[in-house]
């Protein structure tokens, strides 16, 4: 398919998404992503000059209004680009609403954020910045914060010409960085490209269980295992997710489905950070939820045993492939 055709795909699916509900697409075969259906903005892949420039942006701490957190902080590469709480702590010292969730192939992702809330990883960088609970920082003050260091001003020309350091570079930058951390060679992978000794016989036994009994690939498919979707799981608490984002209450309490490539590295789990870890996470679904009011139809008892709930936990490990990010020397 050419690249303007699965450009134009895309951003229809974007538009629509708001409008769909959470039942709307059957299942893709689990498998593994592929770089070269990245969608790049103006179809154009980013300079490795540029994902420099994100890379050193992400680690730093003036992106918040003291200088005391970066996009690191919370997504740290250490604990699987989360930050191993249940939910973050932002730059005033006040708790974050919400867990931070990993950013695996977010290059594939359709809409970010536990609630969607935005279209592109460019949109996404930029929120959390000036986000009041979060880094604090308005970029109309960060902007010639960063324009006053040689580093960024320099840079930021040589790689976007005379626009030089703004808003959108900055969110550019950042995305392109972001883009990078691709995961894709997990002993999953190695075991569909034919190594068939990749894989426990556990974690076999747990993929046929994904895939069938348990029915988590009806959310968890495709190559990154998320339907890119909204579903209402049964956690229990008062945060109503997609709902009011989209303006339609049949919505409240859905939550984007997540990647799970690397996730035994980024617990606690939920976007509340309420399960401690995998095994819990997959009781959760064995029980059919918590809060049963408005929940999906897809979340129903399992009904696994011991033996199968350890098999499901045994595959997902088999998702690991870490991206190893060396962290930069800020100006």
């Amino acid at each position: 398919m050419k690249k303007g055709l699965k450009h134009l795909i895309y951003h229809l699916i974007v538009a629509v998404m708001p409008l769909l509900s959470s039942n709307v697409f059957s299942f893709e075969p689990l498998s593994t992503p592929d770089p070269d259906d990245i969608e790049f903005p103006d179809d154009e892949a980013h300079s490795q000059a540029e994902v420099n420039l994100g890379r050193t942006l992400f680690f730093d701490t003036r992106l918040s209004l003291n200088k005391t957190q970066s996009c690191a902080t919370c997504h740290n590469p250490d604990l699987g680009f989360s930050d191993g709480m249940e939910t973050s702590i932002g730059a005033m010292g006040n708790r974050v609403g919400r867990n931070a969730p990993h950013l695996y192939n977010l290059a594939w992702n359709i809409l970010q954020f536990w609630d969607g809330r935005a279209s592109s990883l460019e949109e996404q960088a930029l929120g959390p910045i000036e986000a009041a609970g979060e880094m604090n920082m308005p970029l109309s003050e960060l902007i010639p914060r960063l324009d006053s260091v040689s580093y960024y001003k320099e840079t930021f020309t040589k790689v976007y010409g005379r626009s030089g350091v703004s808003k959108e570079n900055l969110g550019r930058a950042i995305a392109a960085f972001e883009r990078t951390l691709i995961s894709d060679n997990a002993p999953f992978d190695q075991y569909l490209a034919g190594n068939k000794s990749a894989m426990s016989p556990s974690a076999i036994r747990g993929m046929n269980l994904f895939e069938d009994k348990a029915g988590c690939v009806e959310c968890h498919d495709g190559a990154n295992f998320t339907d890119n979707s909204f579903h209402n799981i049964g956690v229990k608490g008062g945060d109503l997710g997609r709902g009011p984002i989209v303006n339609d209450s049949t919505l409240n309490k859905t939550f984007k489905t997540p990647g799970l490539r690397n996730i035994t590295l980024s617990a606690p789990y939920m976007h509340d950070g309420s399960e401690k870890n995998l095994e819990s996470v997959v009781r959760f679904y064995n029980r059919g939820g918590d809060d049963k009011n408005g929940i999906d139809a897809l979340i129903k008892p399992l009904e696994l045993s011991e033996q199968e709930i350890n098999d499901l936990v045994a595959f997902m490990g088999a998702l690991l492939d870490p991206v190893f990010v060396v962290r930069p020397k800020l100006p």
